[in-house]
């Protein structure tokens, strides 16, 4: 049985695969066999083999330059790698798989905090550069991390914080602002946030050179039912023009203040010259000038010691109704105090002496009579020397007692008056008190004492009585304040056998704001008047309502209604009178 075909050519493939490789063998062997000579070309580097570059058929030929294409391609540069950049460079005899052979652990990647900032500190715990920052230029903010809350969207403001509950004029059109004014300029400083304005109606002033100066005109107008303050009520329309000044220095040692403050009350009635055939007690022509005025000076020696001075003037008329006033008169005389006083103010530690002299005139014009006569006044006219000093202890800050102690001599132009009583006097007070302040809710000062005066007439008897002063000033809320004041003052007479007045006066005021351009103002004053030697007691009462709408910083409208009352025990000297004004205020 034979074999298949297909089993026949593949025994024959087999064979000639075998046979192929001996015949080869056997040619080759029977050549002989020699060894390579060792030439300088096996150490060649140039890439090409055993071959020198010489003899290479791509060699360049001499003076032509070798460009750039016939350079051999070098090996990739390892410095190209950014992350072996960061790596520090292998020394000699260091494995190239940048291991340690004391440390066989290889490093990979990037080194630690490679990435960090150069400012605060990274993940090696090292402390990185801080920024330098120009003059003024705003510190940055703190990247947001977990648990930071979500930055607002509005822009941060530069005057403040937003409000809670912004008007509609706050994103209402507006006139632009330019960026600086408005503080939204890249690297700004912030702008400084501006002290709390107390009104912002009040008056603004204007700067001359290193005083800031605030003037004010109030012009009012209405209807008084008794001018005179008769016991039977004389009516007349009334005007009153009051002019003010306020300059103060703005110093950083050393300070000067003036405030001057006037008014003219005028009435278009005349009162009548005689009352059932006698002499009116009151003048015909019944307008009255008012003005108070006082400088106020201080030289800072050194941190504890301050020298002050004072110039004053006092310019007005008897009250209406006084017992002062002569009867037949044509026009109220009207009288001048003036004067100054210079003293210093030490202080040690919480310990604080101030002491002053004082030196005061007071002058009377000559009275006119309905007969066209005049009468002097000179023996009302007197000079004052005085001194008086105040010694208080800090007890702790807001609380400050004190002890005061004044003596004046009071000597007149002429020995005896008109009745002639000899008014030369000593006298003087003392008092103890304190002053306070309260978280800025209650502030003020009160106090109370003993006041003595003693005529060098014998026929006089001495003036004393007990002695009330202070001021107090209470926010009862935001839009309420309330005002307490009280004072003594001994005023000199004419009256006979008397040997003056000693006048209490107490005030009240609460002040408040229904709006900030809408202001009530309420007082009520009190006041006693002892004519002591003569057993006249007269007291007055006085209640006023005022209400003032502020269209802006510069016009004010004014409306007032006031009642007094005048209650003497002397029969037909009390009266009541009731005064109605509307104005206007222009201030700058």
């Amino acid at each position: 049985m034979g074999s298949s075909p297909g089993t026949s050519r593949s025994k024959r493939a087999h064979f000639l695969r075998a046979a192929l490789p001996c015949l080869a063998l056997t040619i080759l062997g029977s050549v002989p066999v020699a060894a390579q000579s060792l030439t300088p070309d096996l150490f060649s580097p140039n890439r090409g083999g055993f071959a020198l570059p010489d003899t290479l058929p791509t060699r360049r030929t001499a003076g032509v330059p070798q460009a750039p294409s016939d350079a051999l391609p070098a090996l990739p540069d390892p410095n190209a790698d950014l992350r072996k950049r960061q790596q520090t460079p292998a020394r000699a005899g260091q494995n190239p798989t940048n291991q340690n052979p004391a440390n066989p652990v290889p490093t990979y990647g990037l080194p630690a905090a490679n990435g960090a900032s150069a400012s605060g500190y990274d993940s090696l715990n090292r402390k990185r550069v801080k920024p330098k920052l120009y003059p003024g230029q705003p510190k940055p903010k703190r990247p947001v991390g977990p648990g930071s809350p979500v930055p607002p969207a509005t822009p941060e403001r530069t005057l403040g914080p937003p409000r809670i509950a912004p008007p509609p004029s706050e994103t209402a059109h507006k006139t632009p602002v330019p960026p600086a004014m408005a503080g939204n300029v890249p690297g700004q400083p912030l702008r400084r946030r501006l002290k709390l304005d107390d009104d912002p109606f009040g008056a603004v002033g204007d700067y001359a050179g290193s005083f800031l100066i605030k003037g004010g005109l109030e012009l009012s107008a209405g209807y008084d039912t008794n001018p005179a303050r008769l016991n039977k009520p004389v009516g007349s329309p009334a005007y009153v023009v009051a002019p003010d000044l306020l300059v103060a220095s703005d110093w950083e040692r050393h300070a000067l203040v003036a405030d001057l403050r006037g008014s003219f009350s005028g009435y278009t009635n005349n009162m009548p010259a005689t009352i059932n055939g006698f002499a009116s007690p009151s003048p015909v022509e019944v307008d009255r000038p008012d003005f108070t005025g006082h400088v106020d000076g201080r030289i800072d020696v050194n941190r504890d010691l301050k020298l002050t001075t004072q110039l004053r003037l006092r310019l007005a008329t008897d009250n209406p109704g006084s017992p002062n006033v002569q009867a037949g008169l044509q026009k109220y005389p009207v009288y001048a105090t003036y004067g100054t006083t210079v003293g210093f103010d030490q202080t040690f530690n919480r310990f604080q002496v101030a002491a002053g002299a004082t030196v005061d005139r007071t002058a009377y014009t000559d009275s006119k009579l309905t007969d066209g006569s005049t009468f002097g006044n000179t023996d009302r006219d007197f000079n004052q020397y005085g001194g008086v000093g105040r010694f208080s202890y800090e007890l702790k800050p807001g609380l400050k007692p004190f002890v005061e102690i004044q003596g004046d001599t009071r000597v007149h132009d002429q020995a005896a008056d008109r009745n002639g009583y000899f008014r030369d006097s000593n006298g003087g007070y003392a008092k103890v008190g304190s002053s306070f302040e309260f978280s800025r809710i209650l502030t003020g000062e009160v106090s109370v004492g003993y006041s003595a005066r003693n005529y060098v007439d014998p026929r006089l008897s001495q003036l004393s009585g007990f002695l009330t002063s202070g001021s107090l000033i209470w926010n009862a809320s935001g839009l309420t304040t309330v005002k307490f004041a009280t004072d003594t003052q001994i005023a000199e007479t004419t009256i006979p056998g008397s040997s003056g007045v000693l006048v209490h006066t107490y005030a009240a005021e609460v002040d408040h704001d229904f709006r900030r351009w809408l202001t009530a103002v309420g007082k009520f004053t009190y006041g006693t008047y002892d004519y002591q030697g003569q057993n006249r007691n007269d007291k007055t009462y006085s209640l006023e309502g005022n209400l003032i709408y502020k269209l802006n910083r510069n016009i004010w409208i004014k409306g007032t209604l006031r009642h007094d009352i005048l209650d003497s025990n002397q029969p037909g000297s009390s009266s009541q009178g009731t005064v109605v004004m509307v104005g206007v205020r222009l201030q700058n």
